[in-house]
């Protein structure tokens, strides 16, 4: 109970909520379970090229625990003929490459984000030691539901001179 003006006792209101407070809840709920709904393509972008750098990170760390944490459980590799399965045999496989110096380095030159903010791809240069371009990474990641973007799909092919493809789409 609360108290009028005057000092006498008056029930609390057993009002519904109006039409534009319910609006207003559910869009509050919304943006809180939907993490980057509402965050533009370039955002977006910006938040997998900070994640394919510090995923390139864990190799110059030689740090394969952190690697680990970027790879999606169902994450599949592909370089050549030789495909590794499942963050298991991704891991299992990698592993070589973190014992001594780094063999390679990577970082992202183009990263773009799909309509749907689940999925994004990153592409761009691997160096050897020396800096020399020796092939090129095309990355998938999702978005997980704890808002984490982990790799699901990996492919790494020798430097390609083909210049990119046009504007417009594929050749």
């Amino acid at each position: 109970m609360r108290e009028s003006d005057a000092g006498t006792a008056v029930a609390p209101s057993r009002r519904r909520p109006s039409r534009s407070r319910l609006l207003l809840g559910c869009a509050v709920l919304l943006l809180v379970h939907a993490p980057g709904r509402c965050q533009t393509h370039e955002a977006l972008a910006g938040e997998v090229r900070r994640t394919e750098v510090a995923f390139a990170k864990t190799m110059a760390d030689r740090d394969l625990a952190a690697f680990t944490r970027f790879v999606a459980d169902e994450a599949v590799f592909v370089y050549g003929q030789d495909v590794l399965r499942g963050r298991a045999q991704v891991v299992g496989g990698w592993k070589q490459y973190f014992e001594g110096p780094a063999p390679f380095s990577w970082e992202p030159e183009q990263v773009v984000v799909l309509d749907s903010r689940k999925l994004a791809l990153s592409s761009g240069p691997v160096r050897d030691p020396d800096g020399k371009r020796v092939g090129t990474f095309n990355s998938v990641w999702r978005r997980e539901k704890d808002g984490r973007w982990r790799i699901v799909l990996d492919n790494g092919c020798p430097r390609c001179e083909c210049g990119g493809a046009p504007a417009g789409g594929n050749p």
